[in-house]
């Protein structure tokens, strides 16, 4: 294969990636195929434009370098970068050789972070959460299975069953019902009484305590 034709098969085999990457990351994602044998007008495809640039452009002072410069780099990734507008963006670029080694081409990927900051900063403004007041609220109002799960989980902290609870730590898990709330619920004494085998009228005596 002639020099000429490989290079034209390097291209045309680079450039389907080109578009394939630029259709993946639409519309943040700026992708450019430079052709470093001509570097006067070295970009042969740009996608998602965001640099304001157009085919037929010169190459950058970073594809100079790596058509002066056999050594350089095959691979610069998440460099930062600048747009004219001041706009911030990370960049990778990729050079591509020919059989002997020579750098031909090079596919460039420009990712506009600046948009993707300012959502980060409108989602932490959006999600943040006002603490030190001591206000806090239950969405949902206690349920049967909220009481019968707090009574088994205040039980085993104990390694106890519920109705072996001493009657100070049933007045401590009234208590504790109470202050959640969980006694609000229509039912919720015969529920507690049940569950630590006492009578209504036990639950009602320490609760009043």
């Amino acid at each position: 294969m002639s020099k000429r034709s490989e290079h034209e098969l390097i291209l045309r085999e680079a450039g389907k990636i080109a578009q394939a990457l630029a259709e993946t990351f639409a519309p943040l994602c700026e992708v450019v195929l430079h052709d470093l044998t001509n570097p006067s007008h070295a970009i042969v495809t740009i996608e998602n434009n965001i640099s304001g640039r157009a085919v037929g452009d010169p190459a950058t002072e970073l594809g100079l370098a790596r058509i002066g410069d056999p050594g350089f780099p095959d691979k610069l990734v998440n460099y930062a970068n600048t747009l004219r507008d001041g706009r911030q963006v990370k960049s990778t670029s990729i050079g591509l050789r020919d059989s002997s080694g020579t750098y031909v081409a090079a596919l460039c990927l420009n990712m506009d972070v600046s948009y993707l900051n300012g959502m980060a900063d409108y989602i932490r403004a959006f999600t943040a959460i006002r603490a030190g007041d001591g206000m806090t609220e239950r969405i949902q109002g206690p349920r049967s299975e909220d009481i019968l799960k707090r009574i088994r989980d205040f039980s085993a902290a104990r390694n106890k069953e519920p109705k072996s609870l001493t009657t100070a730590e049933k007045r401590d898990l009234m208590a504790l019902l109470e202050d959640e709330g969980l006694m609000l619920l229509k039912g919720s004494v015969d529920l507690v009484a049940k569950a630590l085998g006492t009578a209504r009228s036990s639950i009602y005596y320490y609760l009043n305590k």
